[in-house]
């Protein structure tokens, strides 16, 4: 059976060197891992694109910039 030449070089390097095992699933449960309570909340979908191109979604202010309007998932600070 054909095996690359890197993952010859992975087997042999991670076979040297268990620490490295160990560090990739530390890695994986900080990124990857987490029950659906630790993930963020779905995003507003208040920008979203809208049928026909996003050229709904954006407001001009004037000139180059443009300004969204706050999310409707987000809480002001100072009671505003």
């Amino acid at each position: 059976m054909y095996e690359s030449d890197i993952t010859r070089f992975m087997r042999e390097y991670l076979k040297q060197h268990p620490e490295e095992v160990e560090s990739q699933r530390k890695g994986r449960a900080i990124w990857w891992d987490k029950t659906p309570a630790e993930r963020s909340p779905a995003p507003s979908m208040r920008h979203a694109p809208k049928a026909g191109g996003n050229e709904a979604t954006f407001e001009p202010s004037g000139g180059a910039e443009y300004t969204f309007r706050p999310d409707d998932n987000t809480t002001l600070k100072g009671g505003e």
